[in-house]
This record gives structure tokens, sequence and C-alpha cells, in this order.
């Protein structure tokens, strides 16, 4: 069997969609977060806390929906240490960022051993909500318009987050906060809050994100299962230069490179797993490379503020 037969090319554009998607959610995160001015080095942590709760009540309660609830949440309560930590009281965002992580990746290898020792029970698939008309576009069609709802919600808060970046007084707030976090305050905004909303809102999509690869992408939690998807979402947030499309366009790119192993399995090509495996990780140094130096990036970025401070 050839390549960019139909059945390669509908299962890559479905990886690259199931793949893609909590890199698009982290992605979101991360660029709220260094838009307000805080570098969120925990994000992959986040996504590991979504990722064990949002599998874990799946599956204890039957509900994904409960499942995607407290995945968020789960990201939000390590974002909020964050908040704490770096926004109220100063701390070095990447040494506080770099131990949430870690702190992550114990704790759920932890819990899961205790709660399921070496077994790795499965949830049932997902449904999926087709799309009339547009469902039955080959290639395209089964791919991307016949997804689960989450999938729908994910590249509609693109669009939101590009309304509210350009059209509202908390876009204007946040750009403030990462740029010029002491003209802010004088204009009476308190820069810690709005900092904070920013942290709390990257632990909210960043926990969807890790909810998404339990839930729908594998259906099991496995320990480290993040494999470093939110590094590579800090990475599409810093060079996606403040557009949410970028995010999106970079998301799908990246998830691509995830899902060629199964693409290339379908198109019945013999490639080591380790050398696909490596592509992602290769996409991302090359792009830093031919983008990395024209990322706009806010001034304030990785900078503790002090309330009055001028």
């Amino acid at each position: 069997m050839g390549l960019f037969t139909e059945a390669f090319l509908t299962s890559l554009v479905l990886g690259a969609v199931v793949a893609g998607i909590p890199l698009l959610l982290a992605g979101l995160g991360e660029q709220l977060s260094e838009k307000a001015g805080v570098l969120n080095i925990g994000l992959e942590g986040m996504m590991l806390i979504g990722a064990y709760m949002g599998f874990l009540i799946a599956y204890v309660s039957g509900s994904t929906t409960l499942g995607f609830a407290f995945g968020a949440l789960g990201g939000m309560a390590v974002a909020a240490i964050m908040a704490l930590l770096c926004v109220r009281l100063g701390l070095n965002q990447i040494v506080i960022g770099i131990a949430l992580t870690l702190g992550a990746e114990g704790i759920t290898a932890l819990l899961h051993n205790i709660q399921f020792s070496r077994t790795y029970p499965r949830l049932d698939a997902m449904d999926t909500l087709p799309i009339p008309l547009l469902s039955g576009i080959p290639v395209i069609g089964p791919a991307v318009f016949d997804r689960p709802v989450i999938v729908y919600i994910a590249i509609l808060l693109v669009f939101v987050m590009i309304y509210v970046f350009r059209a509202t007084h908390l876009g204007s707030a946040l750009q403030a906060a990462g740029d010029k976090p002491a003209a802010l305050d004088a204009a009476g905004v308190d820069v810690i809050c709005t900092r904070t909303v920013a942290v709390l809102c990257t632990g909210l999509f960043a926990g969807l994100g890790g909810a998404f690869m339990s839930i729908v992408g594998a259906g099991v939690f496995v320990p480290f299962m993040t494999h470093g998807n939110g590094f590579i979402g800090i990475v599409l947030a810093m060079l996606a230069r403040g557009k949410p499309l970028w995010v999106l366009g970079g998301a799908l790119l990246f998830g691509a490179c995830l899902s060629m192993t199964t693409a290339l399995q379908v198109a019945g090509v013999d490639i080591p797993t380790d050398v696909i495996q490596m592509l992602p990780f290769a996409m991302v140094m090359l792009v830093l490379i031919l983008a990395g130096r024209r990322a706009s990036l806010p001034l304030a970025l990785g900078s503790s503020y002090v309330r009055g401070a001028r």
C-alpha cells in the first residue's frame, strides 16, 4: 500500500485533530498567561493533573462531561499554586513551573499505582456529533466534522480568544499586564488580579487538554502520558505572536507529526517507531530555528510585579 491513499490521508488528518486538540488548548492557555506577563513552565504538570483527574472521574462516574469538568478543575488547582507563588509572592516563575511539573508527574504516578496498581482500565469511546453534509466530505469529513463536542468547543475557543484580545477591555488589560504593568497599575487596574485570572484560565485550558488526552485520545490514563505536550504548547504560544489562529495551525502541524506513526502503519510503511516519535520534537527545533527570532514576547514576561512600583 502506498502513501497518499485515502486511508492514509484520513488517518493522518484524524490523528492531527486528536493529537492537536490538547496542544491547541494548552497553547491557547499559555498564550493567555504570557500575554499577562507570566511564563507558565508548569503547563505540563497542569495537563498531567487534568489527564488523571479527567480519566478518574469519567471512569468512576461513567460521565465524560464530569471527567472534563474535573480535569479542568485539576488544571486550575495547579494553576492556583502557580498564581499564589509566582504572581502573589513574586517567586521565580521558571523554578516554580518546573517544580510543579515534577510534582504533578510524581503524584499522578503514585495515585494511579494506589488506585489501579498495574492495571490500566479503559473508557468506552466517546460519542461523536457529526455535522450534516460536512461530515460526508472525503478524508476531511470523518476526521474533522464527526468528532466529540469537545473538539468543536476547543476550535470555538480560538475565535472567542480572538474577540477577547481585539475587542474587549480584558484583552487590553492582559496586553498591558504583560507589556507595561506599571501603566496598567497607574490606570487603576489591579495587575496582580489580572495576572491571576490569566494563570487560572491557563490551568483550566491545560486541564481540559490533559483530560482530552486520557478520555478521548487514549481512553486510558498512563503515568507521564503527556510526553512533553505542555512544553510544545509553550513553544506554540511563543511563536504565535499573540494570534490564536496561529496556535491552531501550529497545533495541527505538530499533531500531524505526533500521529505519523499510526498513519504510516495504515499505509503499510515500515519505519522504526523511535524515528517517527522524534518528528514532533525535530519539528519544534526546526520551527524555532526558522521563526524563533521573529517571535514577539511581552516586555515584562517572566518578571514579577510589585503593586505601586514604577
